[in-house]
Parts: C-alpha cells; structure tokens; sequence
C-alpha cells in the first residue's frame, strides 16, 4: 500500500465548477469542439489497453466549457464505470491545505515565517521549522510513508488498520532531520500532518471545519467530503491492487490480487483532510486551485512559485530528495509541471490527476483504476493517471504540453 509511494517519487525526480446536480453527459455540449472529445475518448481507449487499466473516469472543460465527462471499463466484474462515482483523492487535499493556510495569511492570523513550535512546542525540531516550510515540504522531516519498512510493514500486515495521529507523528519526529530546514526539499507526508495540527491549534477549529468553511465550499465542492473511516459514499469505484505481493512472499508466478476499495485511508495526511470525491469536484478543483481563486495575488504567486528549480537536491539516505526541474517543481501543496498546475495522488489501487493550464484555462481530472496486468512482479505499479493527463494535455495544447518522462 505505502512504499509504492516511492516509485512516484523516482518519476518526479526523472522528469525534473459542476456540482452533484449536473447530470453527466456522454457527448460534448454544443459550444464544445467535438473533435477534440474524439481525441480525448481515443486517449483514455489507447492508454486503457496500453497500460492494462481497469475503468477510467475523465472530464475535461476550457474556459468552464465541457469537453468531455465519461467513464470508460467497469468498476467490479460486470459493473461498469460511471461519471458519478466516488473515490479517495489523496494528495489533493494537500493542495485544500496549503490553500487553507495561504487564506489565514491573508487574513492576517497566520505568517509563513511563524514557527511550528508557537502551537506544537512539543514535537522535535519545531522550534527550526516553518509553517511555509511545512507546505512547501523543505522543513526536513523524514516521512512516516516512503522508505519506512517498519509503517510499510504495519500497513500490509493490516491494511484495514485505524491509525492515530502519534502513532505516525512517532514514526517520523523521533528520527533526525534529514537536512537543514530551508536547504532541500522532500516528499514527506509528516509535512501536512504537522501543519493539519498547527492549524487546528492555531484557529481552535477542527480540520474537517475549517477545510469546509474557508476551501470546499466556496470552491463549490459539494461532493468531497472527510472520510478518516474506510466508507466511501455509494456509488463507490473499486480498487484492486497486487501490492502486498512481496509482504505476503507471494511468488512472482501466483496469481494475486485483492480488492484494496475500502483499505483504512487513516495513515494519509492530517485528519480532517482524509477525504473522498468525483470526478466533478476532481475538475472544479483544478480550476479552482490553479486560477488561484481562494487566493491574494502575493498568496496565489506563493502557491505556484518555481523557487524551489536549481535549489534542492537527491541526497544519501533520503529515498523522498529530488532536484526540482521543469517536469516537477512543488510549490505551496501543488505541483508545477511545464506551465501546468497539478495534483497527482496514488494510493491503495488508485491513481488521479488534476490539472489546470492557466494560460488556456484547461482542466483536467482523471482517476483509474487497474487490471491484474498493471502489476509487475514486485506487485509494482505506476500512476498511469499520469500517462493519461500528459497526453490529454498534449492533444489539446500542443503549443504548452506537459512535459513527458524519459522513454
């Protein structure tokens, strides 16, 4: 479940509005340019054979103008996809977070400079970290996920665990910081689950409140929803993963794979945040988050900022290190791709994306799910969410593509 974290991380470093009461709909609307919703299906059709997926759910707008909402393979055996299924959507809350965070810095409660130590005195090295550095993921902390054999282990041997907050804060703080913070950058999901704290602390609110009150809805996300608890709101997309293969010490030529649908999410990031979605708020979230809408001009400018390319570095004993470049740059919660503004979460069977092209006013939203095939020998597996989203982006912005990965 965990350590394939790991392998989205090696690619980054290799490559340095509608609502529940819209009906989906399977053709273009008619100021929509039906070309290019025929590009789109013959996309997510090649790339669903090509990359051994399960069912695609996909939706694309320009300028708020639907190209194309369809879902594409089925859900279980004989239960086809479809547009108005749920689904956890991981590492997007990261970008509601950060969003969060920026909307108290304007309102003058918050500074990035603040320390974590104001509200969490008693967590290690808080008084060397930032509330900025936090977001932006360069405080440090080793993450409790990837490269931890003993939470991986954990987390296999049960996946249907509930995890508390210390228990994970116990993986992480307890060790040293892997760099001075400020100096490098690291995915680490220790991160937001101290700045999910800091922030509770701060406002004397409840994650799950404040996400609601100050991003969700006036995002108009009617539809995403906190879920600490393994239920996902029916009707649900399943997942089914190979990846407990090697935990388990099943042989390479045994057939196996497991329904992972309802796996616990609690291990994710602060609760509070843990949440579940569709397809419909996956893309207004792209347009929401990546116009910057939440946002001042100087927060919004944070949040995308491409500060951190030249500057960080792969480092010895830091599986999580990567140079920033133009494939992936991480700002503030979100991930800056060529011009593209993005999320891009895999967990548990899942792969997503959400992207946003500002320029263009492009969204993209995409979540899969995977055959048998998708698996390696390892029980490894790729987000081909990804995949799907790089070449949808190149299709409709030839001109300002997203940046592929090395072939």
């Amino acid at each position: 479940m965990l350590k394939r974290l790991a392998a989205a991380v090696a690619t980054l470093a290799l490559l340095t509005g509608c609502t529940s009461g819209v009906l989906p709909s399977a053709t273009p609307t008619t100021s929509a340019d039906t070309a290019k919703a025929d590009a789109v299906r013959r996309i997510v059709r090649d790339t669903m054979t090509e990359k051994h997926l399960k069912a695609v759910i996909v939706r694309v707008t320009i300028d708020g103008e639907e190209v194309l909402t369809e879902a594409a393979g089925e859900s279980m055996t004989g239960v086809p996809a479809t547009t108005n299924m749920h689904f956890r959507n991981g590492a997007v809350a990261i970008s509601y977070v950060a969003a969060l965070l920026l909307k108290l810095v304007d309102e003058n409660k918050l500074r990035l400079e603040d320390k974590l130590s104001t509200w969490l005195p008693e967590v290690p090295h808080a008084d060397r970290v930032t509330l900025g550095q936090l977001a932006q993921m360069t405080s440090g902390y080793a993450d409790y996920v990837i490269g931890n054999q003993q939470m991986n282990d954990a987390s296999y041997a049960n996946p249907f665990r509930r995890w508390s907050t210390s228990e994970l804060l116990g993986y992480a703080t307890s060790r040293p910081l892997l760099y001075a913070p400020g100096t490098n950058w690291n995915y680490a999901h220790t991160n937001y689950l101290l700045l999910g704290l800091a922030l509770e602390r701060a406002t004397g609110q409840t994650m799950a409140k404040l996400l609601s009150d100050k991003v969700l809805r006036p995002l108009g996300l009617t539809n995403t929803v906190d879920s600490l608890s393994a239920e996902i709101p029916a009707p649900a997309l399943h997942a089914f993963t190979s990846e407990r293969r090697e935990y388990l010490k099943i042989p390479s030529g045994t057939p196996f794979y497991e329904e992972s649908t309802f796996w616990d999410p609690s291990w994710a990031i602060t609760h509070g945040a843990i949440q579940t979605t569709n397809i419909y708020d996956l893309e207004a979230t792209a347009v929401g988050i990546g116009s910057g809408r939440l946002l001042s001009k100087d927060s919004y400018e944070l949040m995308v900022s491409t500060a951190l390319r030249g500057k960080t570095r792969a480092l010895p004993g830091c599986p999580t290190c990567a140079a920033m470049g133009e494939g992936y740059t991480y700002g503030l919660g979100v991930v800056i791709s060529g011009n593209w503004l993005l999320q891009n979460p895999r967990m548990s069977g899942y792969a997503a994306v959400e992207a946003y092209l500002p320029s263009q006013k492009i969204a993209i939203a995409v979540v899969t799910t995977f055959a048998p095939r998708a698996f390696d020998d390892h029980g490894d597996y790729h987000n081909e969410a990804e995949t799907l989203f790089r070449r949808i982006g190149a299709e409709l912005a030839p001109d300002d593509a997203p940046p592929m990965p090395p072939q």
